[in-house]
C-alpha cells in the first residue's frame, strides 16, 4: 500500500470517509476543530455522499447522529474536551439504544482551568457510559483504529458504540507517514451500515428511549454487558483479519521486552513512544526494564494485562488523568484489580496533565523509582512526578476565601 502523510485529525478523516456515512454532524472544538471542517470540506466537494448538518453544539451532534443512526445510516461525528463532557447525556443514549457510532475523541483536559492542551481527562470521565474505548499511540492506528472500530461495533454481537482516542496535538496535529488502504480495499473491509436493533421506521413502529420500568431495566443494561464481553473476542478475529488484509494488526495490548523484565511502566497512547526509547536506553545499561501499552481501554483486557505482567514484580502505572478523589486515578485502578493476586506490586503515577510534556528523561526517573522498589531501597513512589516546584504556592488570588 502506497504511504502517504496525514496528521491524526486527517487520519481519522480519511478512514470516515472510507467508510462512507450518510449523515455527519460535528461541531468544531480545538485541537478536534479541523476534522469538522474537513468532513465538511469533503461532502461540498463529493468525496462523501452524505448530508452534513450544521448544529450549534456538541450535545445536537450526537442527538442528530443518534436518531439519524436510528433510521438505517451510518453516521460520523467528532470531539473532544468538553464537547464530550456536553455529550454525556447524549453518549448514554447512544449506548443504551445499541446504536453502534463511531466517533474519534481528540483527548485534551476538562476544566477549570481552561487549557487546550492533551490529557485523557475527558474520555476517562466518560468510560462507564457503555462506549468502547480505542487509544491510539500513532497516526496509523487512528486511521487502523477507526476502520476496525467500525466492523467492531457494528458486529450484530456487539452492537456498541466506539470511541477512538488520540491525544490532542501530539497526534491530532502531528504529521507522520501513514500506509493507507485503498478506498476499495476498506469498503471491502468495512462494507455497508446494517441496521440492527431499535430502528425508527414509519411502518413498523416501536417506541425508543422509552421511560422503563424497573422490571426491564437491569436486564437491558446486562445486555450492554454481554456485548462488552464479546466484543473483546470479536475485536480479536478483526484485528486478526486487518492483519492479514493490510499487513498491520492492531492489538489490545502491546508488550513490549516484558519476558525477563524485573520492572515495568504501563502507558496508553502518545507518551508510550517515549516510553520504548527510554526502555531502550535503560536495557543498554543492563536495567531489566520493560512497558506494557494498553491499546483498547473498554472493555478492559484485564486477563491480557494479568497475562502479560504475571512475572514482573514491580510495575508503575501512567495515567494522563487526574482520579480526582479516588484511591488511584482511572488505569492504575484497572491494572491494579486486574493483577491483584498476581504477586506483583503496583503503583500510580500521574503526570502529562494539560499537554505538559513527559519526556524521556521523566520515564527514566520513572523506572529509577521502581527500580528502588524492586531493590528493596524504598517501598513507594512519588505518585504526581512533575509538579514543579511548591504546587500549593501556586494561588490565583492572595486572600484566603
Amino acid at each position: 500500500m502506497p504511504f502517504r502523510m496525514f496528521d491524526g485529525n486527517g487520519a481519522a478523516v480519511e478512514a470516515i470517509r472510507m467508510a462512507r456515512p450518510g449523515v455527519i454532524a460535528a461541531y468544531p472544538i480545538t485541537p478536534q476543530s479541523s476534522i469538522a471542517e474537513k468532513l465538511s470540506d469533503c461532502v461540498a466537494n463529493g468525496q462523501i455522499d452524505a448530508e452534513y448538518i450544521r448544529v450549534e453544539s456538541e450535545h445536537s451532534a450526537m442527538s442528530v447522529c443518534v436518531g439519524a443512526c436510528l433510521t438505517g445510516v451510518r453516521v460520523a461525528t467528532a470531539t473532544s474536551s468538553v464537547g464530550l463532557a456536553l455529550m454525556h447525556e447524549v453518549c448514554g443514549v447512544t449506548s443504551g439504544c445499541r446504536l453502534p457510532v463511531v466517533m474519534p475523541v481528540v483527548n485534551r483536559s476538562l476544566v477549570a482551568p481552561w487549557s487546550l492542551w492533551c490529557d485523557h481527562q475527558d474520555t476517562m470521565a466518560e468510560r462507564d457510559t457503555g462506549w468502547l474505548q480505542f487509544y491510539c499511540g500513532t497516526v496509523q492506528e487512528v486511521l487502523d483504529l477507526t476502520l476496525c472500530a467500525y466492523r467492531i461495533s457494528e458486529h450484530q454481537d456487539v452492537l456498541t458504540p466506539s470511541m477512538v482516542c488520540l491525544d490532542g496535538f501530539f497526534l491530532s496535529h502531528s504529521m507522520q507517514k501513514v500506509s493507507a488502504p485503498t478506498d476499495e480495499e476498506a469498503w471491502d473491509f468495512v462494507g455497508p451500515y446494517v441496521r440492527r436493533n431499535m430502528y425508527i421506521d414509519p411502518t413498523d413502529v416501536m417506541f425508543v428511549n422509552d421511560l422503563c420500568p424497573t422490571s426491564e431495566y437491569t436486564e437491558m443494561r446486562y445486555q450492554q454487558k454481554v456485548g462488552f464481553e464479546r466484543a473483546a473476542d470479536v475485536a480479536r478475529e478483526v484485528f486478526d483479519e486487518y492483519g492479514r488484509r493490510f499487513g498491520r494488526r492492531p492489538c489490545t495490548v502491546e508488550k513490549y521486552l516484558l519476558d525477563d523484565a524485573d520492572i515495568a511502566l504501563v502507558t496508553m497512547g502518545s507518551m508510550s513512544g517515549t516510553a520504548k526509547f527510554a526502555v531502550n536506553e535503560l536495557r543498554r545499561q543492563g536495567v531489566k526494564a520493560g512497558l506494557l501499552r494498553i491499546c483498547m481501554f473498554r472493555p478492559f483486557p484485564a486477563g491480557e494485562i494479568r497475562e502479560a505482567l504475571k512475572n514482573v514484580p514491580v510495575v508503575g502505572v501512567v495515567d494522563r488523568s487526574a482520579g480526582l478523589g479516588a484511591a488511584q486515578p482511572p488505569a492504575a485502578t484497572e491494572v491494579s484489580a486486574a493483577l491483584r493476586g498476581a504477586g506483583c506490586r503496583v503503583f500510580s503515577f500521574v503526570g502529562g496533565l494539560a499537554g505538559r510534556d513527559i519526556s524521556d528523561g521523566a520515564f527514566k526517573g520513572l523506572y529509577s523509582e521502581l527500580l528502588d522498589v524492586f531493590e528493596g531501597q524504598a517501598q513507594s513512589v512519588n505518585t504526581w512526578f512533575d509538579l514543579k516546584g511548591d504546587p500549593m504556592a501556586l494561588r490565583e488570588v492572595d486572600i484566603i476565601c
